[in-house]
């Protein structure tokens, strides 16, 4: 395996998460591309650019260079982008004709793959796509999306050579609602950065952060988007029926909607009564999240779907026991009664319930926190990063799926 070129359409892995498109899979580009270039990958990540002033390349570390792609106006919300995949792809294309061409083309998200899917044709390589979400999973978890975005995913399905999941409960849904593809599954699940994310001292953690250590602390981290169930954790910490628990919300707006979202968040918190009790924290660089996981008594993923869950793991590896929403990767990240809690509804009450079994219980509190660290000792990027040059080479040496 010489050289990879990962696609990144619509969202750099150079942005900070937690805000407009920026999330889980910028992070999980980052640190995935980031280990495959430290075991010798040579990799380029094509994304477009977003705004002036961006350099043509930057180069991120040895073997690891972030190409921006000029296609289309800089300001273009992601629902429009399907209009200049075509560009994109023209782009990209020149690129990989002045550097020599690579080896294999692998897409994240499916306006990406929309354009490795026609790299792999053009160039004759095989097609690898993580989709990170799908539109039927979406549409299970109350988040339809139009008619021809699945149409795009299911030919992008039938023709690639590979498809990534994080985990087995992804790979089982995507069997149910897309039957098995002619290229193979691959089980690759995201790591967690252990340097950063590990236990630490809860007091000092609060210090940090300026929350007083003798308060129960609820932690949310997200981009302020129904998807994710931020009204879900708001509402819970209200039916915990504790005026002296405080709940921190670490997230920004998301999408065309994402201001109107914020602004119902807020609402919310007023309709309540929770005005002293919930704080709203703008989006924070990634390796500043550790002390806020480390400061949170409980970490709330309430997610409609998930198809990992990296706050989740993270939060596991500070030592933070979780509450979760029983869905997608996130069944395979919590161990129920053990490192914390699946909620398998969306009933606040049921939250607050689980919540208040953690915060009135040190010693279960404790015992979770660290089984939850053990845990997520299993999950680096260089053991994803592994699985992936195998999967890569094994690609290489096959005929390609050729799709209907």
């Amino acid at each position: 395996m010489r050289r990879v070129a990962v696609i990144s359409l619509h969202t750099s892995p150079l942005l900070q998460p937690g805000s407009g498109d920026s999330g889980g899979m910028n992070v999980y580009v980052r640190e995935l591309v980031s280990s495959l270039a430290q075991a010798g990958v040579e990799c380029y990540t094509y994304t477009r650019a977003d705004r002036e002033g961006l350099p043509c390349e930057v180069t991120v570390e040895p073997n690891h260079t972030v190409v921006h792609i000029e296609a289309g106006p800089h300001h273009l919300p992601k629902e429009a982008l399907g209009d200049v995949v075509d560009e994109f792809t023209d782009r990209v294309l020149e690129h990989l004709d002045i550097i020599g061409g690579v080896d294999v083309v692998h897409a994240n998200y499916w306006l990406s793959g929309v354009a490795a899917h026609r790299i792999k044709h053009e160039l004759d390589i095989p097609f690898v796509s993580t989709f990170h979400t799908l539109a039927r999973v979406k549409a299970e978890g109350g988040d339809p999306e139009p008619a021809w975005r699945d149409r795009a995913e299911a030919e992008l399905i039938n023709c690639a050579d590979a498809i990534c999941v994080s985990c087995p409960e992804e790979e089982a849904q995507f069997r149910r609602l897309y039957g098995d593809p002619q290229g193979q599954i691959e089980i690759i699940a995201p790591g967690v950065e252990h340097a950063l994310f590990g236990p630490g001292d809860r007091a000092g953690a609060r210090r940090a952060i300026d929350v007083d250590p003798a308060v129960p602390m609820l932690l949310f981290v997200g981009r302020i988007q129904p998807l994710k169930g931020p009204d879900v954790a708001i509402r819970a910490l209200h039916a915990l029926g504790r005026p002296d628990a405080r709940l921190v919300i670490v997230g920004g707006a998301s999408g065309t909607t994402g201001d109107g979202e914020v602004e119902r968040a807020h609402e919310l918190v007023d309709e309540l009564g929770l005005h002293d009790q919930v704080d709203f924290v703008e989006p924070q660089p990634h390796h500043i999240l550790s002390t806020y996981y480390r400061a949170a008594d409980v970490v709330v993923v309430p997610s409609r779907s998930e198809s990992f869950g990296l706050v989740a793991l993270e939060a596991a590896a500070c030592g933070t026991p979780v509450v979760a929403s029983a869905v997608g990767g996130l069944q395979s990240l919590v161990d129920h009664g053990d490192t914390g809690f699946l909620i398998t509804d969306r009933d606040p009450a049921h939250f607050a319930k689980a919540i208040a079994r953690i915060l009135d219980e040190p010693l279960l509190a404790d015992t979770m926190g660290a089984a939850a660290s053990v845990r997520a000792s299993r999950y680096t990027w260089a053991f994803a990063a592994a699985r992936l040059r195998r999967l890569y080479a094994d690609l290489t040496a096959r005929r390609l799926v050729l799709g209907h």
